[in-house]
């Protein structure tokens, strides 16, 4: 297997760095990724459970508003729910900032690389402007934990996750014939159910019918969330009797949480979900078109081993296609600005002590024109794949601006361009390249055309 070390940084990870070494070895990647979760602790977001402010802070800001309307208080309680609201956009752009300085100095950029993977196969989004900032603590919840064990674990915490339930509208399901219902309040809602199986589990093609979306749903009845409880079990909403989905039947006793696992689980063993998975993970990491060879492999590793993620990234790593020189795909903007200023070395201290203002001005804003608004995709599909959903006017002027403009923003010295083409791009950086940064007449221009270049555009 001809592992490459630049290659390693850059497609599985976020990009190379003058200061921190590229993997050594797939063994040296695997096995921090099994490691510790250094940097999560060094620079720790907090989970959904733990947020501040929470959904019920600001439940009780508004109605404590409510309650002081007509009194001398009430002046006091509307500037309290201000001041709620202005912490939970202050807290929105420090995970911004956490993130940042996680991607630009970890040591396992493989490690992060699965968690943006899995944080977009499980899109959220939130539904209300007050809820910006609880994506990154859903995902430090639900979706970090798992990365590297098992995809059952990881369904099960994000179908319990209010994120999830409130944004495919989850709490509004209850069971036709369920005691709710007899009161004359809505009926079964089908979204989580759909996109379980068209998106999460089995995808698009999968071997289901519309009759298991259907009764998927129904298993799911009783699966709420609020901003009291967070997310949990209703059992006056759960549909009464078993349900049978793709053949496996769940339930029939007393309602409970334990047969929706339960069904989760069934869901997560199923081989058209093994092949879904491992077509998705080869596509993201390597390219499109994905070889039927390594996906089957992958999908008989994962299977093999009772839905274990870590075999499918084994698998992955040690097949010869990971390590073709040619990259077939385009970074996302994100992913972009964050190997940009891996590469250039911006200082950690430089990133956190950001104001709010130089976040927006330099990360947010440009993060938008290049087509990727932070941490709110169009649908709960997530980000596409496929480089002409980057590669546009718009995309590519908004990444050409950014490299020109922003680095010398970000520091007090830039590098010289003949070094760092070397820096960004690894030991053998197409001529193209390395011409440009050595006729570039300034050095934020050298710079500049460096970050700008289709090779330092893909991975």
């Amino acid at each position: 297997m001809p592992f490459d070390p630049t290659i390693a940084a850059i497609r599985f990870g976020i990009g190379l760095s003058p200061t921190i070494a590229a993997p050594s070895s797939v063994a040296d990647m695997l096995a921090r990724l099994t490691g510790p979760d250094t940097i999560a602790a060094e620079v720790p977001i907090p989970t959904y459970t733990d947020v501040y402010p929470s959904p019920l802070d600001y439940r009780q800001a508004t109605r404590a508003l409510t309650q002081a309307r007509g009194t001398d208080g009430e002046d006091a309680a509307d500037e309290h729910r201000r001041q709620v609201r202005q912490d939970g956009t202050d807290a929105m752009l420090s995970f911004v900032k956490a993130d940042l300085i996680r991607a630009a100095y970890t040591e396992d950029g493989f490690r992060e690389r699965l968690v943006r993977f899995w944080a977009d196969h499980f899109t959220a989004r939130p539904t209300k402007g007050i809820d910006r900032h609880l994506i990154s603590p859903y995902i430090e919840e639900a979706i970090r934990p798992y990365v590297a064990g098992n995809f059952a674990d990881m369904l099960i915490a994000v179908v319990g996750s209010p994120m999830m339930i409130w944004f495919l509208d989850q709490h509004q399901s209850m069971g036709p014939n369920s005691q709710a219902a007899r009161g004359g309040n809505k009926g079964l809602n089908e979204n989580l159910a759909r996109e379980l199986l068209e998106l999460h589990t089995l995808g698009v093609g999968g071997g289901y019918q519309p009759s298991d979306v259907r009764a998927l749903a129904e298993l799911l009845t009783g699966v709420s969330a609020s901003a009291q409880d967070g997310g949990y079990f209703r059992p006056s909403h759960a549909e009464p009797g078993p349900e049978l989905v793709l053949g496996v039947e769940y339930g029939g006793g007393e309602a409970s949480i334990e047969d929706v696992n339960a069904g989760l689980r069934g869901l997560a063993m199923h081989p058209d979900t093994a092949r879904h998975l491992a077509r998705k993970l080869v596509t993201h990491f390597v390219g499109p078109s994905p070889s039927l060879t390594l996906v089957d492999a992958m999908a008989a590793r994962y299977l093999q081993d009772g839905g274990a993620l870590f075999g499918m990234y084994e698998v992955l790593l040690e097949h010869e296609d990971a390590w073709n020189s040619v990259a077939r795909n385009v970074k996302q903007p994100f992913d972009f600005i964050v190997s940009s200023m891996r590469a250039l070395g911006v200082e950690r201290d430089e990133i956190s002590n950001a104001e709010n203002v130089a976040i927006r001005r330099y990360i947010h804003r440009p993060m938008t024109v290049m087509g990727q608004t932070w941490q709110r995709p169009v649908g709960p599909d997530g980000w596409p794949e496929e480089e002409e959903n980057w590669i546009t006017p718009q995309g590519m002027a908004g990444r050409i601006t950014w490299s020109m403009q922003v680095p010398q923003n970000l520091l007090d010295h830039l590098p010289d361009p003949r070094a760092f083409v070397y820096t960004a791009l690894g030991p053998t950086p197409p001529e193209a390249v390395l011409f440009a940064a050595n006729a570039a007449e300034t050095v934020s221009d050298g710079v500049g055309l460096v970050l700008a270049s289709a090779a330092f555009q893909r991975r």
